[in-house]
């Protein structure tokens, strides 16, 4: 078995504009740039060049758990809880459209190919036409939340769900193509390594999870009790050599991808992590920076040096 590496983790700033729990964070159109909402209904644009306070993009009524920023318009669409969605032109921060989906929640939200894919509570899942805002497919596909979406390929998305399934539509006509009982509750972050054909899954049930992908078909390769508590998002590293994981019980933690093993926990004691749960994650191209948000009301910036 090779080494484990040795990784050096540095702190680097930590962001505090928000007034509430820090749901979401998103890249932006360049690498120090991303944004984030949460409780407060604020959403902020940061820039990691700088340690400063962020840029109001919008402020919004209700709680926001998902953004997803479209770079071919340089527009942020905002999943506004019981409202529906918000589309900011982000060069003058003016609304260009809004679509109302339901008075549900909204989890997750992923663009792709001309398409607005959107997963409620409910069970509910829109594909939507970006250029129209109009709803091409409605679905229920699940009698629980619909928690996270990952575009695998050019005709297959995955979803997870709150009763620990993870769903395969097919992009072109809009039904299921499979599902497979995943976790033993919900699925809130799936990952994918499309050049090993492996998908990677974490749940309420702290079990972090990897797939062999074939087709729509799903085989367990191997399952890992990865934390005490839920874990609430799993990222790559921008060379798909690590794994990211956030979790309820207030870690992080840095995985090496090929070999499953965990080489780093990020915690309040050793490194000043987060007060409370940590609930999404970007790894950036910007240094090589992981991003952190918490229920804390924190963003945390995070340098992931593996020492040569």
């Amino acid at each position: 078995m090779p080494a484990v590496p040795k990784v050096e983790i540095r702190k680097v700033h930590t962001y505090t504009g928000h007034q509430d729990a820090v749901y979401t964070v998103v890249s932006g159109g360049k690498d120090e740039l991303f944004y984030s909402a949460g409780g407060d209904g604020y959403v902020i644009e940061w820039d990691l060049n700088q340690h400063e306070n962020g840029r109001l993009i919008a402020k919004v009524p209700a709680s926001v758990y998902a953004l997803c920023y479209v770079p071919e318009i340089d527009v942020l669409i905002v999943g506004q809880n019981y409202e529906g969605l918000h589309l900011i032109q982000l060069s003058d921060r003016t609304e260009v459209g809004s679509l109302k989906l339901n008075t549900l929640a909204i989890y997750d939200i992923k663009v792709y190919n001309g398409l607005i894919l959107v997963a409620t509570a409910g069970g509910e899942f829109f594909i939507i036409d970006l250029k129209t805002l109009k709803i091409l497919k409605k679905s229920i596909i699940s009698d629980q939340n619909l928690r996270t979406i990952l575009v695998v390929n050019d005709h297959e998305c995955l979803v997870g769900t709150s009763d620990g399934h993870i769903v395969s539509i097919d992009l072109y006509s809009y039904e299921i193509q499979d599902q497979t009982h995943a976790h033993d509750k919900s699925v809130f972050s799936l990952a994918h390594q499309a050049q090993d054909h492996v998908l990677i899954s974490g749940g309420r049930d702290a079990r972090l999870k990897y797939w062999s992908v074939v087709g729509a078909e799903l085989t367990l390769l191997e399952s890992i009790n990865a934390h005490m508590y839920a874990i609430n998002e799993v990222v790559f590293s921008p060379d798909s050599q690590l794994l990211a994981t956030a979790s309820m019980d207030k870690t992080i933690k840095i995985w090496q991808y090929k070999e499953r093993r965990l080489i780093k926990v990020i915690d309040k004691a050793r490194h000043g992590g987060h007060l409370t749960s940590v609930n999404k994650l970007l790894w950036t191209r910007f240094n090589n920076f992981l991003i952190s948000c918490s229920d804390d009301r924190s963003i945390s910036v995070w340098d992931i040096n593996i020492a040569e």
